[in-house]
């Protein structure tokens, strides 16, 4: 397993044009495979769970074309595809596992999707609970763990209510009601995140949305279309932070993807004082996008709760790992869904950085994360235990410590920003190594 030793000091300058959002990428390629006709996606996401979703689709019959430009996906109609010779394989990826399981719920065959060992820790009942509701057969290891097998076809509509906010579970419910016997209802008591409604309306469903609930009307005709994805500001905000932490920073994101489901993370750091600047704001393709500079700025902490937890979920560790740069620390509540992520966020974060002198308290639901007043962080080494999101944050609290800190397994970046690294280098002026 590669490790990367990050050297504290510098700066960070320059312009960053960010890979395609993760979270929208999953979703054009599964709305183009069900199209009818041939798609194009533009700056398509290079995160290896992106590349899981194209391949499962793939196994279900689907052309895929793919390389760094563009992916073309040949839609086959709601009812094109085939069922697969073997198990789709989600690997790391939950966000496919668990809108496929969507999809997968609607057709007449029976299929299996599986995934890595992480994935397969994670739970599922609540993706699974519903889409049974629906009318489909779902089983899995120990109850509803992954390999989940899948039969399907049938399917009623229901009106749900998420008992925990989920965007993917949205997802997934929305997607099979696309096949169901009447329009379907989600409803949700905090908003998450809305690229599957906005997909599914550019791709032309019927689709309603309210301010606590979004309906979706059963088997629409959808349309092959060009679209691109716009930059994960997610990944974004590992960069961002780099230069809150790093004096003379200043940063400049162009294309960068501003949902307001998604940008409440600037919300927060600009409450904290954090010099971020909006320009050139678009829509396009029902997505909002613009660009965003990034100064360096004294920072004032703060506290993250209630519906901020479900809006920031991806950015929190990061905001965590700012929390010994800050005046007052950093402290989150209410986000006991990072037990069950790609690792146990909180307590791989809060060993991260006490590894490198930070003061934490951890909480069932959260941790507090000291500010300045507690000392400088030290190097160490830590580890991220596979997940890409503490790999990440960590590497990036590191820049303002003593000495250097080693990240252990640092590839796993890969399955969200393979070029994370490359790019920290690069705004910090190291020569980086053109690949091949």
């Amino acid at each position: 397993m590669a490790k990367k030793t990050i050297s504290p000091g510098g700066h960070v300058t320059g312009v960053v044009e960010l890979p395609g959002d993760k979270s929208i990428s999953h979703r054009y390629a599964i709305l183009a495979a069900l199209a009818e006709g041939r798609s194009e996606i533009l700056n398509y996401s290079t995160a290896a769970d992106c590349r899981s979703t194209l391949d499962c689709l793939r196994r279900l019959g689907i052309v895929v074309e793919a390389n760094r430009e563009r992916v073309r996906i040949g839609g086959a109609g709601l009812e094109g595809l085939k069922a697969p010779q073997r198990a789709l394989d989600a690997e790391n990826s939950g966000s496919t596992m668990r809108m496929l399981a969507g999809v997968l719920a609607g057709q007449r065959f029976t299929s299996t999707i599986t995934g890595d060992a992480s994935l397969r820790r994670r739970p599922m009942k609540r993706v699974a609970e519903p889409l049974r509701r629906m009318g489909a057969e779902i089983r899995g290891r120990d109850g509803d763990l992954a390999p989940l097998e899948i039969h399907g076809g049938n399917l009623h509509a229901i009106d749900y209510a998420l008992p925990v906010p989920s965007a993917q579970v949205k997802s997934a419910i929305l997607l099979a009601g696309l096949y169901a016997k009447g329009a379907t209802t989600v409803r949700e008591s905090v908003r998450t995140r809305d690229h599957t409604e906005l997909a599914l309306r550019e791709f032309g469903a019927t689709i309603e949305t309210a301010k606590d609930s979004v309906r979706i009307h059963p088997l629409p005709k959808l349309q092959p279309r060009q679209l691109t994805v716009p930059g994960d500001l997610s990944a974004g905000v590992f960069l961002a932070c780099a230069a809150l932490i790093l004096p003379e920073s200043s940063l400049m994101f162009h294309n960068v993807g501003l949902n307001p489901t998604r940008a409440r993370v600037l919300d927060f750091l600009i409450s904290m004082g954090a010099q971020i600047n909006l320009a050139s704001v678009q829509l396009r393709d029902g997505e909002l996008v613009g660009d965003l500079s990034v100064r360096h700025s004294p920072i004032s902490g703060g506290t993250v709760a209630g519906a901020q937890v479900a809006e920031m979920i991806d950015e929190l560790p990061m905001l965590a790992a700012l929390g010994p740069y800050t005046e007052k620390g950093i402290e989150v509540h209410g986000a006991q869904e990072l037990r069950v992520k790609e690792s146990d966020r909180i307590a791989t974060l809060a060993a991260g950085l006490r590894q490198m002198g930070a003061q934490v308290e951890e909480f069932s639901d959260g941790l507090r994360v000291a500010g300045r007043s507690a000392g400088r962080l030290r190097g160490a080494k830590v580890d991220p235990q596979g997940d890409h999101r503490i790999a990440m944050a960590l590497a990036v609290a590191a820049l303002g410590a003593e000495g250097d800190t080693v990240i252990r397994d640092a590839e796993c970046v890969g399955v969200s920003f393979p070029e994370f690294f490359a790019t920290l280098d690069r705004l910090r002026g190291a020569e980086v190594p053109e690949k091949d």
